[in-house]
C-alpha cells in the first residue's frame, strides 16, 4: 500500500516514469498496466555522467560516462571544446551500444591529445538533455629538477626552514619528510611540516644535525613517489668552539643566523606580519596555519574574535599550529587570532577569513508532468557568493535563441508555463554560475493526456478484524490527475463522510470497521478523457478471544498439571493454538500433551515450574493468557491446600473527620499463601447505588488505611484480599459514613462561546457529575460581557443544562465569558475567563476600487481595496472573484459563458486570472465572504484580452484528385483569437517507404478556403500542412494527405475518413513461417498483423508492424489453418481500418527416415557381440597367464621397442601392457572422441596384433593373424585406430 501511494506521489512530482519498471515489479499491479505505463513518452534524463574535473591516468584507456533514459531511448552526440566531436573520424574513439559513454583507446597515442572540454547530448523526439562540461586532463607526476644542495650550517637555538618545493603535478602531490630508509623524521612542537611542505624549526638543537633530510612527493593518481636530494644540516654551538674552527665554517659554508641565539620572545615565521587574509569556499575545509620561532619553543593557541570557534567542526593539528574547520559556512567568516607564547613573551597574528560560495542548490528544478492546458512552474533556486547568474536553455539551446512561446515566461530563476499544449514537451536546462563554479540541471516538462488507469488488482479481497481500521486501496494514474470516488454495493452515494475517510492517494479508510461494513466496494477514477472503475471486497471478521483463561496451578511432584484455555473465534478463520513456557517453546517431551483447549503435563518435576502462556493465532489476529505452575514436594502428610484467602472481617471506621476517615479490618485465613495486598472499594448510595468503585490498595502487611473523602457522599466501604491464588470474596460492607455537603471545589470545564445566528451567543460547558457537585442544589452562574467595552457583567443562573443562549447581541462581537458552579452551600472557585464570538452575518459591503489589467492574451491582473472589518460582519475568510467571457471580439453574436470563481486569501489585495481566451471581452465582479456567506458584488468591470495565436483550421480535406493536381478545402479556426492575417500552406511528396521529399510553401490570404495545387506528379502521395496566423504569430498546424491518380484514371485517396486505407494482401507459406505483405495508404501509424487458428475462440495474436509492409509470422503449427488480417488502430487502440481475413494453411512436415541406431533389435545385437568379445578376451588373458606360447609372444621377443618393459614376476602382469599409476585408466572410461589413444597411455592394442575385425581366434585362444610391428594406420581408418587393452574399453568401443 505504501508503494502504491508512492507511485501516485511520484506521478504528481513527475518522477514515476524514471523507474516505473522497478515499481511495477514490486507493486501488485497487472502486467498489462505496467506495460502500458512503461511505454508512455518521456523526454531524456541524464542518469550518469563523469565528474566535471576528470583527471585521467595516461596508462589506461579514457572512459567518459554518459548514460540517459527516456521513451523512446535517446540518441547521443558529443562536443569537444565547443565543437561537434565526430566519432567516425577517429578510429580510437568508440561509443558503447545503447549508451553515450565514450571509450578512447590511447594505446600508441599520447593521452594529452584528448585533453579538452567534453559535453554529452542525449535527445529523442520529446527533448534534449545535456551533461555538465567535463574537463579531461592527464595526470602528471614530473621529475624533480636536478640541483646541488649545499649543507646548511646553523647556530644552536636559531630558527630554520628547510624548503621542499616539489614539481607541480596534477593533482598536487602529498609531501612528507623521511630518511633514506623511508622512516618518517620525528616531528614535535619545535620541528614540524607546514601546509606547503616545508620543514620548520622554531629553534634548532644539536640533535638536529644529520645529513639525510629528504623531502618526498607522492603523486596519488599515478601512485609514484619522487624525492629531493638529501639536505645536510649542521648545528654549531658557538660557545663550545674556538675561533679557528668558527673561522673555518665561515669560510667554507653558508651560515644560517648571524647573531648568537639566546632565549627570545616568539615571532611568526609564517604568516609574516601581524595580519593576513584567507579566502575559503562554503562547504570546503578551512585550514589556518601559524608557525612561530622562539626560545624556549612557543606554545600555540587559537580563538575567534567576536565569537566562538564553530562547535563540533573545528580541530587542531600539527601540534596546535594548524586550525582546521570543516564544512565551512558563511557564519565562519571573521577574524581568527593565533597566539604564540613562551616564557619570554607572546606574539599575535590575526587572519581575516572571507567565505565565498560556488553556486549551490537551494531547490533544483524538478521534472513536470502536465496535462494539456495545465500550468506549471520550474524553479532554479540557488545560492552563492557572489550571487550566481542564472541562464535558461530549452533542449540545449539558450532560451533567448528559441522561437517565442507565449505559454512560457521567464522571471530570473523561474520559468512559468501556462496553457501548455500537446507536443510541447521539452527539456529545460538551468545554469547557475559565478567566478567559483557553476551548476547545471536538466528538468523535463512532459505534456501527457492519458485516461485514468487503476493499478490496484481487480476483485482484491481485504480481511480485517472488527473495530480495527480497514484500508481499501485504489492506486491510480492519469493525466490530468483523476478524481477518485467510492461506492458500496449497489448504492449510488459517494462515500466521503463518517465513518469513511478518502485519502489523497485514493485509499478509502474505515476507522473502526464493523460487520455491517462488509461488502463490495467500487472505486472510480475520472478525468476529462475517460473513467475507469475497479471492484474490491471487504470482509470484517469477529475478533479472537480467550473465554476461559488458564489458572494458577500448584501441584505435587510426579502428579499431573492441567491448564485450560477455551477460545472463541470467527468461524471462517482457522485458529492455531500454541503454548509457551517462560516465553519459550515447550520442551520436546512426551509428558507435555497439547489438546484443542488444554495443556496437560504428566509426572511434573521442579524443572516444570514457570509461567505457561496460551496463544491462539489466526491469520488476522491473536489472543493470549498466562498462568503460573508451582511444584511442591510430595509428603506423607496431608497435602497443603492453596486457596484464595477468606474475606476480611470486622471493618471499623475511626478518626472520623469532615474530609477523611480511618478504616481498620481483620484479615481472613490466608490458606497457605501469604496475602500480597488489600483492595479497598467504596459505594456512593446517594448518587450511584450498588456500584462499587476501586478506591485504593494497601500492602498485605497492613490492616489500616487513611481515606480522603469528598463532600456530600454516602460512603460504604468493603475490602478484598489478594494472594498468589487470587482475590478473596468481598468483605461485608462497613457502616455508612455520610460526609457533609460543601460548596463546589471546581467549575465546569470546556467553556466556549459561539453564535448560531447573527444576533445571538451560545455559551456551552461540560457539567459536573454528582461526586463533583459537593452538595445539593447544583446550579451554574453564567456571566458575560462584551470585550473591550466598558460595561458590567451580565449574569444568569441555570441548572440541569450545559448551555445558555444570549439573544440580541451585536453581530460577530467578542465576549468575555465565565461559568461558575454553585450549590446550596456556596459557589465554586473564581472561574477562568474565556473569549467567544457572537454569530456572523453576511458582509454588507463589496471591495472598493476594483481594477483589472490584461497582462497578456491569457492572463490578467486584478487589484482591489480591502473591505473594512466592520463591514465584514464576521470572521474574514477571503475574497471571491466572479468572471466570465462575454463574447469573442470577432464574433458579435457569441453567447456569454458561465461565470468562473477564483478565491483569494483574506490578506490579499491583488491576484491573477489565468487561462483566459485571447481577443475576448470579459466581465468580472468581486465579493468578500465570511463563515456565513458572501457579501454584495462590486461594480462590474469589463476588460479585453489582446490577440493571440489562432487555433488550427477547423477542417481540412483533400478533394478532386487528378493526374497533376489536388484541391484543398478548409474552414477557418473555431478559435481565431484575433484577426486572421494569412494562411501558410506547406506540402511535400511522400514515397512508398514514408520518406518525405522537399518542402514547398504557399502564403494565402485570410479569406481563402479553397486552393487547387497544380504541377504535381501523377500517382504520388503528398502531405499537406496548413496553419493560420494573426499578428501574434502562427497557430498549430493541421495535416492531411492525398494521392494524385494513376495514368489509367484510377486513384487512391488516403485520408483518415477514407475506407480504402488497405490495398491487396498476399501471403507466402514456407518452413520458417508465413510471410504476409500488404499495401497501406492510411495515416494511422499503429498497424498490426493479427492472426489465430481457424475456428479458434481465443483472442487474436497481435504483432506491431509500424514502418513496414511485410511481416514473417513464426511458430505456426504444421498442418494447421490460420486466419490472418492487417488492421490500423488509433491512439486509443480502437480499430480504424481492417483488411478482409486471409486463410493460410501450414503444410504438414514429411515423416523422417527411421534411425537404425534407435531400433531395439539393433541395440540388442550390438550388446550380444560386445559380450562375446569380452568373454573371448578374458579366456585369452587366462591362457596367457598360464604360460601358453602364442605367435604374439614370439613377436614380443623380437620386438625391440625401448618402451616395452619385461613382465613383472610379482603381480603376473604383462610389462608391455602395464601403465604407470599416473596413466592408469579409470574403470569404465572410454577412448577419446577421435578414436585414438595417446602413446603415453599405451603403445599397443588388440588391433596391433590382428588389425581389429580381421583377427580370429583358434580353439586354444591363440591369434591366427600374423603380428605386424607397423602401428601407423591409413588416414582413412583413423576413426578405427588403437583402443586401450582393457576388456572394458574393448566393449565400450561397440557402444
Amino acid at each position: 500500500r505504501y508503494l502504491e501511494s508512492c507511485l501516485h506521489a511520484a506521478v504528481l512530482a513527475g518522477f514515476f516514469l524514471l523507474d516505473l519498471v522497478h515499481l511495477c515489479g514490486m507493486l501488485s499491479v497487472s502486467v498489462e498496466l505496467c506495460v502500458i505505463l512503461t511505454v508512455l513518452p518521456q523526454p531524456p534524463t541524464i542518469t550518469l555522467q563523469s565528474p566535471k574535473d576528470y583527471i585521467i591516468d595516461p596508462r589506461e584507456n579514457i572512459v567518459i560516462n554518459c548514460e540517459a533514459k527516456g521513451k523512446p531511448h535517446p540518441s547521443f552526440s558529443w562536443t569537444r571544446n565547443g565543437s561537434h566531436f565526430d566519432l567516425d573520424k577517429d578510429p580510437k574513439v568508440t561509443m558503447k551500444p545503447s549508451s553515450g559513454t565514450l571509450v578512447i583507446d590511447i594505446s600508441g597515442e599520447k593521452a594529452e591529445a584528448y585533453e579538452g572540454v567534453y559535453q554529452c547530448t542525449a535527445r529523442n523526439e520529446h527533448g534534449t538533455a545535456v551533461s555538465n562540461d567535463i574537463v579531461i586532463r592527464q595526470s602528471r607526476s614530473p621529475l624533480w629538477s636536478k640541483e646541488r644542495i649545499e649543507p646548511v650550517v646553523v647556530q644552536l637555538g636559531v630558527s630554520l626552514i628547510l624548503q621542499c618545493r616539489p614539481p607541480a603535478g596534477l593533482p598536487p602531490p602529498i609531501i612528507f619528510w623521511m630518511d633514506p630508509f623511508f622512516q618518517r623524521l620525528p616531528q614535535n612542537a619545535r620541528v614540524s611540516q607546514a601546509l606547503n611542505g616545508d620543514l620548520y624549526f622554531s629553534n634548532v638543537q644539536m640533535e638536529d644535525t644529520r645529513s639525510d633530510y629528504i623531502c618526498y612527493a607522492r603523486f596519488p593518481h599515478t601512485q609514484t613517489i619522487q624525492q629531493k636530494q638529501p639536505i645536510t644540516v649542521k648545528v654549531l654551538d658557538m660557545d663550545a668552539m674556538n675561533d679557528t674552527i668558527v673561522a673555518a665554517y665561515f669560510n667554507d659554508t653558508d651560515f644560517w643566523g648571524d647573531s648568537p641565539a639566546g632565549q627570545r620572545r616568539p615571532s611568526f615565521m609564517t604568516p609574516k606580519g601581524t595580519n593576513s587574509v584567507a579566502t575559503v569556499l562554503r562547504g570546503e575545509t578551512l585550514e589556518l596555519e601559524c608557525i612561530a620561532d622562539g626560545l624556549p619553543t612557543p606554545d600555540m593557541s587559537w580563538n575567534k574574535e567576536k565569537g566562538d570557534l564553530p562547535s563540533g567542526r573545528f580541530s587542531f593539528h600539527n601540534f596546535q599550529k594548524t586550525l582546521r574547520v570543516t564544512e565551512v559556512t558563511e557564519a565562519d567568516s571573521g577574524d581568527y587570532r593565533c597566539t604564540a607564547k613562551n616564557s619570554q613573551g607572546l606574539a599575535h597574528h590575526v587572519i581575516t577569513v572571507m567565505v565565498k560560495a560556488a553556486p549551490y542548490w537551494v531547490g533544483a528544478p524538478r521534472n513536470l508532468i502536465l496535462a494539456p492546458r495545465e500550468s506549471g512552474i520550474l524553479t532554479c533556486h540557488v545560492g552563492g557568493n557572489p550571487k550566481p547568474t542564472i541562464t535558461w536553455s530549452v533542449n540545449g539551446v539558450p532560451i533567448e535563441n528559441t522561437p517565442k512561446d507565449p505559454s512560457r515566461k521567464v522571471e530570473d530563476d523561474t520559468v512559468i508555463l501556462s496553457d501548455v499544449q500537446t507536443g510541447s514537451s521539452a527539456v529545460y536546462q538551468c545554469n547557475a554560475s559565478n567566478e567559483f563554479g557553476y551548476l547545471l540541471a536538466n528538468a523535463f516538462v512532459n505534456v501527457l493526456a492519458e485516461p485514468p488507469r487503476v493499478l490496484t488488482p481487480p476483485n482484491k479481497l481485504y480481511q480485517v478484524i472488527a473495530n480495527n481500521p480497514a484500508l481499501l486501496d485504489c492506486a491510480f494514474f492519469g493525466s490530468p490527475i483523476p478524481k477518485i470516488t467510492w461506492y458500496k454495493d449497489q448504492q449510488t452515494s459517494i462515500l466521503n463522510s463518517d465513518p469513511y475517510v478518502l485519502h489523497i492517494n485514493g485509499t478509502l479508510e474505515i476507522h473502526a470497521a464493523q460487520p455491517l461494513h462488509s461488502g463490495k466496494y467500487t472505486c472510480v477514477a475520472t478525468n476529462y478523457l475517460a473513467s475507469k472503475e475497479n471492484h474490491v471486497r471487504l470482509e470484517v471478521k469477529e475478533p479472537t478471544r480467550i473465554l476461559k483463561q488458564p489458572e494458577y496451578n500448584v501441584v505435587q511432584r510426579n502428579s499431573k498439571a492441567v491448564f485450560e484455555c477455551k477460545v472463541k473465534h470467527d468461524p471462517t478463520l482457522t485458529p492455531i493454538m500454541s503454548w509457551l513456557k517462560d516465553n519459550e517453546e515447550l520442551p520436546d517431551n512426551e509428558r507435555f500433551v497439547i489438546e484443542s483447549e488444554s495443556l496437560t503435563i504428566s509426572h511434573v518435576t521442579e524443572a516444570d515450574e514457570g509461567t505457561y502462556t496460551c496463544i491462539m493465532n489466526t491469520t488476522l489476529d491473536q489472543d493470549s493468557a498466562s498462568a503460573v505452575l508451582t511444584v511442591v514436594e510430595a509428603t506423607p502428610t496431608p497435602p497443603i491446600i492453596y486457596e484464595q484467602p477468606d474475606p476480611p472481617t470486622d471493618l471499623e471506621l475511626t478518626d472520623q473527620r469532615e474530609r477523611s476517615v480511618q478504616l481498620t479490618w481483620t484479615p481472613g485465613d490466608e490458606h497457605n499463601s501469604p496475602i500480597q495486598k488489600f483492595l479497598v472499594q467504596y459505594e456512593d448510595s446517594l448518587h450511584q447505588e450498588e456500584a462499587w468503585v476501586n478506591m485504593t490498595e494497601v500492602p498485605g502487611t497492613k490492616t489500616t488505611v487513611h481515606l480522603d473523602l469528598s463532600p456530600y457522599v454516602y460512603y460504604s466501604f468493603r475490602v478484598l484480599a489478594l494472594n498468589d491464588v487470587g482475590f478473596s470474596d468481598p468483605s461485608l460492607p462497613s457502616k455508612q459514613y455520610r460526609t457533609n455537603p460543601a460548596k463546589p471545589d471546581e467549575n465546569p470545564s470546556e467553556v466556549e462561546g459561539f453564535g448560531i445566528k447573527p444576533n445571538n451567543l451560545v455559551i456551552s460547558w461540560k457539567e459536573l457529575n454528582g461526586l463533583q457537585s459537593n452538595g445539593p442544589g447544583l446550579q451554574y452562574k453564567v456571566s458575560w460581557k462584551q470585550k473591550d467595552v466598558d460595561q458590567e457583567w451580565i449574569t444568569e443562573t441555570v441548572a440541569n443544562t450545559s448551555q445558555f443562549v444570549v439573544s440580541d447581541t451585536p453581530t460577530f462581537s467578542a465576549y468575555e465569558i465565565k461559568v461558575q458552579a454553585e450549590n446550596d452551600y456556596g459557589t465554586g472557585p473564581t472561574p477562568e475567563v474565556v473569549v467567544g464570538y457572537s454569530g456572523e452575518d453576511l458582509p454588507s459591503a463589496a471591495p472598493d476600487s476594483v481594477q483589472v489589467e490584461a497582462l497578456n492574451d491569457t492572463l490578467a491582473e486584478v487589484r482591489w481595496e480591502p473591505v473594512h472589518l466592520s463591514a465584514v460582519r464576521g470572521r474574514l475568510q477571503g475574497y471571491k472573484l466572479y468572471y466570465w467571457r462575454e463574447r469573442s471580439l470577432h464574433k458579435e453574436d457569441s453567447q456569454p459563458e458561465e461565470a468562473q470563481v477564483l478565491v483569494f486569501g483574506e490578506n490579499k489585495t491583488d491576484g491573477r486570472l489565468p487561462g483566459l481566451h485571447p481577443y475576448s471581452l470579459y466581465s468580472l465582479d468581486m465579493r468578500v465572504f465570511n463563515g456565513k456567506g458572501e457579501g454584495p458584488p462590486s461594480a462590474r468591470q469589463q476588460f479585453e484580452t489582446p490577440e493571440g495565436v489562432p487555433g488550427q483550421p477547423a477542417s481540412f480535406r483533400v478533394t478532386e484528385p487528378s493526374l497533376d493536381s489536388l484541391t484543398l478545402v478548409w474552414t477557418p479556426p473555431e478559435e481565431e483569437n484575433g484577426r486572421l492575417t494569412l494562411y501558410t500552406l506547406r506540402y511535400q511528396p511522400v514515397n512508398t517507404t514514408s520518406e518525405l521529399g522537399p518542402m514547398e510553401e504557399i502564403i494565402l490570404s485570410p479569406n481563402e478556403t479553397v486552393l487547387t495545387v497544380s504541377n504535381l506528379k501523377y500517382s504520388t502521395r503528398y502531405k499537406f500542412y496548413l496553419s493560420a496566423s494573426t499578428v501574434k504569430g502562427s497557430g498549430p498546424t493541421v495535416t492531411e494527405e492525398g494521392v494524385t491518380i494513376m495514368d489509367e484514371g484510377e486513384f487512391v485517396l488516403a485520408v483518415r475518413s477514407n475506407l480504402l486505407a488497405f490495398g491487396s494482401v498476399n501471403s507466402s507459406v514456407g518452413e520458417n513461417g508465413a510471410v504476409i505483405s500488404w499495401e497501406y495508404w492510411g495515416v494511422n501509424k499503429n498497424v498490426y498483423v493479427e492472426y489465430n487458428a481457424e475456428n479458434s475462440k481465443e483472442a487474436w495474436i497481435k504483432k506491431l508492424v509500424n514502418g513496414t509492409q511485410t511481416y514473417l509470422i513464426k511458430g505456426l503449427k504444421p498442418g494447421t489453418s490460420y486466419r490472418v488480417r492487417v488492421v490500423a488502430k488509433d491512439h486509443l487502440d480502437q480499430t480504424i481500418h481492417s483488411t478482409d481475413e486471409l486463410v493460410i494453411t501450414v503444410p504438414a512436415m514429411p515423416s523422417r527416415q527411421l534411425d537404425i541406431a534407435t531400433q531395439g533389435w539393433f541395440i540388442g545385437l550390438m550388446c550380444a557381440i560386445a559380450l562375446l568379445i569380452l568373454v573371448l578376451l578374458i579366456v585369452c588373458f587366462i591362457k596367457r597367464n598360464k604360460g601358453g606360447k602364442y605367435p604374439v609372444k614370439e613377436k614380443e621377443d623380437a620386438h625391440q621397442d625401448p618402451e616395452i618393459q619385461p613382465m613383472k614376476e610379482d603381480d603376473g602382469t604383462f610389462g608391455e601392457y602395464s601403465d604407470t599409476e599416473d596413466h592408469k585408466p579409470l574403470k569404465g572410461s572410454r577412448t577419446p572422441s577421435n578414436g585414438t589413444v595417446k602413446k603415453d597411455d599405451s603403445d599397443d592394442s588388440l588391433v596391433d596384433y590382428g588389425e581389429g575385425g580381421d583377427g580370429q581366434f583358434n580353439e586354444d585362444g591363440s591369434f591366427i593373424g600374423q603380428y605386424s610391428g607397423k602401428k601407423e594406420k591409413d588416414t582413412a581408418e583413423g576413426n578405427e585406430s588403437s583402443e586401450a587393452p582393457s576388456p572394458v574399453n574393448a566393449m565400450n568401443s561397440f557402444v
